[in-house]
């Protein structure tokens, strides 16, 4: 994350806040589309085209058929009408129109931006950046969804991961940009404590998305439908079956319990973080909206573990999930806004 000063312009900073609301709405809807099972339902990639979706019976049938020779229906959803289709059609449509929309809601500001000179020259190229990114991420998008469509009619949990940590990737570093537009650094004293927490703060941002990213591998396997009990799993606080593929790396990726285990393990020790940060936080001098962002930073922190022990405890509701999903995304947007805040003199 750069750390170049920007003029305030709160109009450049809101414009990008709200793209990053739309990314923070893709994130959960994503989520929500894997849960549903409507992930593999629109089997070709259309960039343009694949903006309208069927409008005529003749149409749902084209699609429809289309469905029907993946792997998916034929292993899983054999027998699916097309009402039934229609269903999972809609979830994984609205995905990747969100995708779009987020495309032009951040392409045509930054046009109009550009042509009236509102843009400082050392942001463009990271404004530019970023719709690159966006890009970037439509593709593996599609890469991720064409894993499941070959034989095994399940999405690659490495590409999922892949695809989850762009996401948060593209939604951190534009809330940085945000954040930098809305409170351009002064040159004021920074209290003394912010120097300090500095590096313990980044540290403990960069560990909360190794948890996402295990929370990938989680979601890639399903592996939240088992061993749906806390804090022991099957009985055991280490299951006995952690070790059993070769070569023994391929467990830490492919192995249910020790996907599970991981992701419980790296949890258990973000939350000691959080707390840990807030406590000596609390003990240096911090300006306003660097004690608030560490509040933050705990609240969310505290939730999130709650949401992820529940979501387990009762076998991966649809609304915990998801909720589960968009909690990562709050507790990693107030990391970015105490990063952010203790790299400011306020």
């Amino acid at each position: 994350m750069h750390n170049i000063p920007f003029p305030q312009d709160r109009a450049l900073a809101g414009w990008l806040l709200v793209c990053c609301a739309l990314v923070f709405a893709m994130v959960i809807l994503g989520g929500v589309t894997r849960l549903t099972g409507s992930g593999l339902s629109i089997v070709e990639w259309k960039p343009v085209t694949g903006l309208v979706p069927p409008l005529s019976q003749e149409a749902w049938e084209t699609e429809f058929d289309k469905y029907r020779a993946s792997p998916e229906y034929r292993k899983i959803n054999i027998g699916m009408d097309l009402d039934g289709f229609k269903s999972i059609y809609w979830f994984e449509y609205a995905h990747r129109l969100l995708g779009r929309t987020i495309g032009v809601v951040f392409l045509v500001p930054f046009l109009y931006f550009l042509a009236r000179r509102r843009i400082a020259p050392a942001l463009t190229p990271r404004l530019l950046g970023l719709f690159l990114l966006g890009g970037l991420q439509g593709l593996m998008g599609w890469y991720m969804v064409a894993s499941g469509l070959v034989d095994n009619p399940h999405v690659s949990q490495y590409r999922l991961t892949a695809h989850l940590l762009l996401a948060f990737v593209i939604y951190g570093y534009m809330l940085w940009l945000a954040l930098d537009l809305w409170y351009p650094r002064h040159p004021r004293v920074m209290p003394p404590g912010h120097a300090r927490l500095q590096t313990p703060a980044l540290a403990l941002a960069l560990w909360a998305l190794l948890t996402i990213a295990s929370g990938g591998f989680v979601a890639g396997l399903k592996a939240g439908f088992a061993y749906n009990t806390f804090p022991l799993m099957d009985g055991h606080w280490i299951p006995r079956v952690m070790w059993l593929l070769e070569p023994w790396w391929h467990n830490l990726f492919e192995n249910i319990a020790t996907v599970q285990f991981n992701h419980r393990l790296l949890a258990i020790l973000t939350l000691a973080g959080v707390v840990t940060l807030w406590l000596w936080g609390r003990r240096h001098d911090l300006g306003g909206r660097a004690r608030l962002a560490l509040h933050l930073v705990l609240a969310t922190g505290l939730l999130q573990v709650a949401l992820g022990i529940s979501t387990l405890l009762l076998h991966v509701p649809l609304t915990l999930a998801a909720a589960h999903q968009g909690g990562a995304l709050v507790l990693f947007s107030a990391l970015i806004f105490l990063n952010h805040a203790l790299r400011r003199s306020s």
